[in-house]
């Protein structure tokens, strides 16, 4: 298959500092835009896809305004070969990544009774599988990353040694319907339910491997975003779910990432549920 095309980065200054390099999927747009945008404010160098290239292409010159370098490539996240082509984009430019933001994903209305088998299989595929296949990928890039020397609490009275570890940080976002099934979103809720599984999956994998990278699954509730209107195929179904009361925005995810990210390298923060204050389940 053909190398899905990129978008050139940025020069870098021969005596800038190195920077982290963080990974975020589906950053054309909602979620995945916001993630992005809070991480370039906090100085990581990013690698962005989308299948959208036009949108990307837009994105990635936006980001470069804050002074940090891009790679963007569309990538169809349900074809294998265009997610090894990212990260081998990713690899040859920068030999590291630090971070990777699982955060594509999409739903169809399409129950257990009457739904299309094609559109159950796209959410698996983009839910779940090239969740997993990016997660391999960025462990894999991660642990060929140069250690790094960081601070470690040790002894009963909590003082501090320096250690030279391998480190990382996989964030996948989920959803509440990972928590309990929406009545309408049974095939999406399961591909939540996988993610949840899998988050803990690979926490246990990590532990036993003894790595340092860590995993932080983060679920919101209702987020104003592109998701309702082509959930439900209806710009007025979309506006019904958004209105009923105030909801989630973008920025509210971003800074749960944020957050996660900010903690000591003692301290993995697993989950973060968040909903609208006033959304009942």
């Amino acid at each position: 298959m053909t190398t899905p095309p990129h978008i050139p980065l940025q020069n870098l200054s021969a005596d800038r500092p190195q920077r982290s390099v963080a990974m975020v999927t589906g950053a054309s747009s909602g979620i995945g835009l916001a993630i992005a945008q809070r991480l370039a404010a906090d100085g990581y160098d990013l690698a962005i896809c989308a299948r959208r290239q036009q949108r990307l292409m837009e994105v990635a010159q936006s980001l470069r305004q804050q002074g940090v370098t891009v790679l963007a490539q569309t990538v169809d996240l349900r074809d294998e070969a265009q997610i090894l082509s990212f990260f081998a984009a990713v690899k040859n430019h920068w030999g590291r990544l630090n971070v990777l933001v699982n955060n594509a994903g999409l739903g169809h209305n399409e129950p257990m009774m009457t739904g299309k088998t094609d559109a159950w299989r796209e959410m698996l595929d983009v839910n779940v599988l090239a969740l997993c296949i990016c997660t391999r990928e960025a462990i894999s890039l991660m642990n060929e990353t140069e250690t790094e020397t960081v601070g470690l609490p040790t002894s009963e009275v909590g003082a501090a040694t320096e250690a030279t570890v391998k480190a990382g940080q996989i964030v996948h976002i989920s959803s509440m319907s990972g928590h309990r099934v929406p009545a309408i979103a049974g095939i999406y809720s399961a591909t939540k339910f996988a993610v949840r599984s899998l988050s803990e999956t690979l926490r246990r994998e990590l532990r036993a491997a003894n790595s340092n990278i860590r995993i932080t699954a983060i679920s919101p509730g209702i987020v104003e975003t592109e998701f309702a209107q082509k959930y439900h195929q209806s710009v007025e179904q979309a506006k019904t779910t958004y209105s009923q009361f105030p909801v989630l925005q973008a920025s509210d995810i971003a800074n749960a990432v944020a957050y996660a990210l900010s903690q000591p390298s003692h301290v993995e923060v697993n989950d973060i549920l968040l909903r609208p204050t006033q959304q009942s389940s």
